[in-house]
């Protein structure tokens, strides 16, 4: 139960970064480098969602 709810907590950053990437780019015209903080945030959350899930599905945690 744990794991699923880190899923769903990790799930949840993704799409507030990219909000946030979104929201930074609107406001600064596209010039800055909160938008590309935010993106790479982004990528490594996803990249740590993956990881997590590859765990859980090897571990038997999560199921087929």
């Amino acid at each position: 139960m744990l794991i699923k709810l880190a899923i769903v907590v990790m799930l949840v950053l993704i799409v507030g970064s990219l909000f946030y990437a979104l929201f930074s780019m609107v406001r600064n015209k596209g010039q800055g480098q909160a938008t590309i903080k935010a993106l790479t945030l982004r990528i490594a959350l996803s990249l740590g969602l993956f990881l997590l899930l590859m765990l859980g599905f090897y571990t038997g945690v999560i199921g087929h």
